[in-house]
């Protein structure tokens, strides 16, 4: 098992220095080579059962939130003086990770015993831009918003974040959430976005107005990222409380049961549905299809899904639109995993069901 572990901390590194963020590309593969078992916290993670990588339990990130965690809340001197903004070098850094391991291993161990949980606000660009493009067919009108996979809910507020088309911002022009993803292809028109519902779901909420809770959304930042950092905090200060928790499924086919009529209903996930059992993900398609087969003109479903799928680069976003009569099926765009940049395709697909 120690091999794997040491293979995914490595790998985790590749990712994060794809993800922009040197620091971690160095911290990742620094501690997958040093770790021993002569500390508890190294033991249990050399002697990790399962799935140890990114696709599974990943374990890497949770040691690697566990140890910013003490960052930013003040508790370890040692890591402070060797995390950014501070340049050290690795025997100091490793020094200093090492000192913690012991230190703080009762608090390492609580927190390995959770996976990670993260809520990339950038991630609500790619959104926003599917809902311009639905406003677009079936007119300017109020949105339903119901996130599936919805972490502490912060992006369920992305009508209250501006978004930078070109050098104009829309949405909500003067929030300090400002979402400027390089843009590349046609840009959907801009529409405005009047929510009169919001609610999402998640297995295991965080409540971003908890200080234990926050602190978890933001360990899960790469140290060296002040602006994601600074961008989670404007995010967080505009959350009105936890997402609902439970399965997404049966939470879906409630939401989907009280029709909205007026307004366009939105039903959205950002890199969530790979983490849902085959049957959750079963009985969602099979309710979104019978209640977009419901859905008239007066009463439009959206289905938004930016998820991984087997094409390159980043994330497909794949757009299901019914309003009456055939369903319409666009791959949207492709988007970064984290919204850094957005390349907008809008390809229509055959009418089908959604499958």
């Amino acid at each position: 098992m120690s091999d794997r572990l040491r293979a995914a901390f490595a790998r985790q590194g590749e990712t994060t220095a794809s993800l922009g963020s040197p620091f971690m590309a160095r911290l990742m593969p620094l501690i997958g080579t040093r770790l021993d078992d002569q500390t508890a916290v190294g033991a249990r993670c050399l002697a990790w059962d399962g799935d140890v990588s990114a696709a599974g339990q990943s374990v890497p990130l949770r040691l690697a939130g566990a140890l910013h965690g003490l960052v930013l809340d003040g508790t370890d001197a040692g890591l402070i003086a060797a995390y950014p903004p501070n340049d050290v070098p690795d025997e100091v850094l490793w020094s200093a990770v090492q000192a913690a391991l012991i230190t703080h291993e009762g608090r390492i161990m609580a927190w390995l015993d959770r996976p990670p949980q993260t809520n990339e606000v950038r991630r609500a660009a790619a959104v926003i831009a599917g809902i311009w493009w639905a406003l677009e067919k079936v007119g300017d009108r109020p949105v339903v918003l119901s996130e599936l996979g919805a972490s502490a809910g912060l992006n369920l507020s992305l009508d209250r974040f501006a978004m930078a088309m070109g050098d104009e911002l829309h949405v909500h022009p003067t929030s300090d959430v400002r979402l400027s993803p390089d843009w590349s292809g046609p840009m959907p028109t801009p529409h405005p976005i009047h929510v009169i519902d919001r609610a999402g779901v998640d297995l295991t909420p965080l409540d971003p107005t908890a200080p234990s809770d926050a602190l978890r959304l933001l360990a899960y930042i790469w140290p060296d990222q002040p602006e994601r950092m600074d961008r989670t905090r404007a995010a967080i200060a505009l959350s009105g409380g936890p997402p609902d928790q439970g399965d997404a499924a049966p939470w879906l086919k409630a939401r989907l049961s009280h029709r909205h009529p007026g307004a366009l209903h939105v039903v959205y996930s950002t890199i969530a549905a790979q983490y849902f059992p085959p049957a959750t993900r079963d009985a969602i398609n099979r309710d979104l299809h019978d209640a977009g087969r419901a859905a008239g003109s007066d009463a439009p479903l959206l289905h938004l899904a930016m998820e991984t799928d087997d094409e390159t680069p980043g994330a497909g976003l794949m757009a299901h639109l019914w309003a009456g009569g055939a369903p319409r099926r666009n791959m949207l765009a492709r988007v970064d995993f984290h919204g850094r940049w957005i390349h907008w395709l809008n390809t229509l697909f055959d009418p089908q069901p959604l499958r």
